[in-house]
């Protein structure tokens, strides 16, 4: 009997729904995109409308032909990609691909979240594909395919071979240049507070701030008291230091703070970013594991948290209802408001799916602790906990403000002031407290604990604690900050934020110090060529009205090739200017007053692959080169200390430390050996060797990890005396000789092989990881691990057996984001 198909995306998201359909259907994955713009062209027709030419993605050939043969014995097609533009456009592709004729039904189907529940409720209602959302999704890619295929060649002939433009990464980039400009040309600017530490005769006591004066007739000044140096704050001093203090007045004030909405996709990054210090990248690899299913003992595989890629703060009514049974249960009736709490969500959100929240609010993260791993379990815990928040009442404190009267010798009056809070419900707090900027002004109050004062009662000054402050500049962006000034500019979308995020790391564009993104050489001379040079396409307010463009296509407002005539005509403008007036970095020579040590004559400043550098000016006579100093900007020493906790491991989220060793500086996981993740600092630097626990079996000495040109190894820290490397054994048995182990091993030229460490009496090798499983089809004792661009599959390796299958071990293939082209050399 002929099954109905459903293709998804990941083998992992097939495995879960697969369990909730029965054998009616066949699950299979279509790992991701199958097609795309071809690599090597722009692949754009601009004179007829844009038409864009899709072309199967290498790799992807095999994939393709399977899913084909499935499709033509199927009873039913059903296309159940994420719920979203990138998931229309991969069921576009693949109706275009599988459907034949009308002979047999090819319906869409989507799921809010993957649980049994959620897959029959998309199976009760299966639509056709959206064409407004894949001319959304087409749009956009060809938008970024204009703008990168286009201006990187510019490029590479004027600054470098290799880097990229694209069209939401420069504007993120130029975000962090004009912040470090900001900082860079900042002056700071000294002043002084004078606080009073008063008692009011029984403890607590309380520290009090100047702020005004009182004039004669007992009103207060306008103006803030403004101590400039040392001297001002030493008359004041003096002048308070024999004074006579009063209560002047007691003010208290019941003061609410409301729970937050549930998360949507920019939230959660910004919150996981800032409490469990993950990069955006790694929030939203969990919360797709998260969502896809995760194996919960006899409860099977269940998918926990409803899609992560929304702006909706909306929720379903099953689940307001369950969740304020489970407040009523487990909190009692004060911390269930008389209503559902309801949140706005914001201008242009696509209320077509809900905000990120659990699919069961009875999975509490204690009880699903032991099936999740470590990280998985603190991003589930933060959805669960912000989710019940939302539905609880406000937090209610008591905020109280004393006014100090000082009245000085001289008959001068001053005006002191404090304020604090006292809790007194805690409200949503008692799960969740959302994470705030540094220095936030109703935690200080919180801090603060008032004695009981009334109005005109005399005070006691126990001391006087005058302390010299400078103004900031402002802060460096963090990932969770830039996100944040992204999502709050409309500039990109947050399901492409992690993939912009990471280019202009890894163009060269940014580095990483302690958190904080600082522009590089290369991403100061790129950002100002293409802000130059493109004032139009680059500009801030310009991309955000893009965005607005292309969310109007997803809606069926405008057609997607009017939106593109619109963008080319200012485009094809601005790289006609870039063309005739782009500066050739590569060729400039800015003159210096240094001479030459070799000839004597000027060096001048030049630009090469490394960076710019100091060059005689008599070159090709004479090819003196020298270092050129930098001008990095000065970092604060918290920043770049062993104690700091402004960086975090971007794998696991303990903090980063600064180490020293003997090829210079890096950043390492405090977390090791669990987590071996480090980070250069400024070029190849080597790293240091850490030391083992575990003995060296030859010669009784620490073994250590090293860090050699392909990677790290472990080896006996007596070298050169003992030259003892352990082998990095995968726990399978040799198939060949039946005595050795299989061991992770490097060609000459640094490849990863896998051989029988009891060579060479054994020579047994292979390419790909073996697995300690008999083929299935023809016996063969091992099969190995294949890493296709397609997506990684376990295989048999002998000749003549095509067995093979999806590795569900592998993390899946994530969304598509922003591409950043760089065109193909022909």
């Amino acid at each position: 009997m002929a099954k109905s198909i459903v293709i998804v995306e990941s083998p992992a998201k097939a495995k879960t729904i697969g369990k909730y359909l029965g054998p009616k259907f066949e699950v299979l994955a279509s790992l991701g995109h199958v097609k795309d713009l071809p690599k090597k062209d722009l692949g754009v027709d601009i004179d007829h409308s844009f038409e864009p030419t899709y072309t199967v993605i290498p790799g992807k050939e095999k994939v393709l032909a399977q899913l084909k043969k499935s499709a033509k014995k199927a009873e039913a097609i059903y296309l159940a990609a994420d719920p979203d533009r990138e998931g229309e456009a991969i069921c576009f592709h693949l109706a275009e691909e599988l459907r034949d004729g009308d002979k047999k039904p090819l319906q869409r189907v989507t799921f809010n979240e993957i649980t049994k529940r959620g897959v029959q409720e998309g199976f009760a209602h299966p639509t056709q594909i959206d064409q407004n959302l894949v001319d959304a999704q087409q749009a956009r890619r060809v938008l970024d395919r204009l703008v990168g295929y286009q201006i990187s060649p510019l490029l590479w002939d004027r600054v470098r071979r290799g880097i990229s433009a694209g069209r939401v990464q420069t504007v993120a980039l130029r975000l962090v240049v004009e912040r470090e400009r900001l900082v860079r040309a900042f002056v700071k600017e000294e002043y002084w507070t004078v606080d009073a530490h008063l008692s009011a005769g029984k403890a607590p006591y309380f520290d009090a701030r100047l702020v005004r004066h009182i004039q004669p007739d007992g009103t207060v000044s306008k103006e803030e008291i403004k101590i400039e140096n040392a001297e001002q704050a030493e008359v004041l001093r003096v002048a308070l230091e024999n004074a006579g203090y009063i209560v002047r007045s007691v003010e208290t004030k019941e003061r609410r703070r409301n729970p937050l909405p549930p998360f949507i996709t920019s939230k959660l990054q910004q919150d996981s970013g800032r409490k469990l210090r993950f990069s955006v990248k790694r929030t939203m690899g969990l919360a797709q594991r998260l969502y896809e299913g995760v194996e919960l003992g006899s409860e099977g595989l269940v998918g926990l948290i409803t899609y992560m890629r929304t702006d909706s703060t909306r929720v379903s009514d099953d689940a307001i209802k369950e969740v304020r049974e489970y407040i009523d249960q487990q909190y009692g009736a004060a911390y269930l408001p008389g209503k559902p709490n309801t949140f706005a969500s914001k201008k242009g959100a696509q209320d077509a799916h809900e905000a990120i929240r659990p699919t069961s609010v009875h999975r509490d993260p204690e009880s699903i602790k032991q099936y999740l791993s470590e990280d998985e379990h603190k991003v589930y815990k933060l959805i669960w906990q912000r989710f019940v928040a939302s539905q609880m009442p406000a937090a209610i404190f008591d905020q109280t403000t004393v006014e100090v009267d000082a009245a000085a010798k001289d008959g001068k009056h001053y005006l002191l002031r404090t304020t604090g809070s006292v809790l007194k419900f805690d409200g949503f707090l008692k799960i969740y407290e959302e994470s705030k900027d540094k220095g936030d002004e109703d935690d200080e109050a919180l801090k603060k604990k008032l004695p009981a004062l009334k109005k005109d009662q005399a005070l006691k000054l126990l001391s006087l604690k005058p302390e010299q402050h400078f103004t900031e500049p402002p802060p460096r962006y963090t990932e969770a900050a830039l996100v944040k000034e992204l999502e709050e500019k409309g500039i990109g979308r947050p399901s492409t934020y992690a993939n912009i995020l990471s280019t202009i790391q890894d163009r060269g564009y940014v580095s990483k110090t302690g958190g904080k993104f600082i522009p590089t050489e290369l991403g100061f001379v790129v950002n100002d060529l293409l802000v130059e040079n493109f004032q139009d396409i680059f500009d801030l307010q310009y991309t955000a009205r893009l965005e607005e463009q292309l969310d109007a296509i997803e809606e069926g407002q405008e057609k997607w090739t009017d939106a593109m005539r619109d963008f080319y005509k200012k485009f094809s403008k601005n790289l006609e200017y870039a063309e005739k007036h782009m500066t050739n970095v590569k060729r400039m020579e800015k003159p210096t007053e240094l001479s030459c040590d070799k000839c004597g004559k000027p060096m001048v400043i030049r630009w090469g692959k490394h960076g710019s550098f100091l060059a005689c000016s008599g070159y090709p006579e004479c090819t003196s080169t020298r270092e050129l100093a930098i001008d990095l900007p000065d970092l604060d020493n918290a920043e770049l200390t062993d104690q700091t906790n402004d960086e975090y491991c971007e794998n696991c989220g303990r903090p980063m430390a600064l180490k020293r060793g003997r090829f210079g500086q890096f950043m390492a996981c405090t977390g090791y050996p669990e987590c071996k993740t480090t980070r250069r600092l400024d070029g190849p630097q080597k790293q240091a060797d850490v030391p083992l626990d575990e003995k060296c079996p030859e010669c009784g000495k620490n073994l250590v990890v090293k860090f050699g040109r392909y990677g790290e190894f472990t080896a006996c820290s007596g070298y050169p005396d003992c030259k003892y490397i352990k082998q990095n054994l995968v726990g399978v048995k040799c198939p060949e000789c039946g005595e050795g182990d299989i061991a992770e091993k490097r060609s000459k030229r640094g490849k990863t092989f896998f051989g029988c460490n009891r060579y060479p009496k054994c020579t047994f090798s292979v390419w790909q990881r073996p697995i300690a499983e008999k083929c299935p089809q023809c016996g063969n004792p091992y099969l190995v691990q294949k890493n296709l661009k397609a997506g990684p599959i376990i295989a048999c390796p002998k000749d003549g057996c095509d067995y093979e299958r999806p590795d569900e071990s592998a993390p899946p293939p994530g969304n598509a984001g922003e591409a950043s082209h760089v065109p193909a050399q022909h």
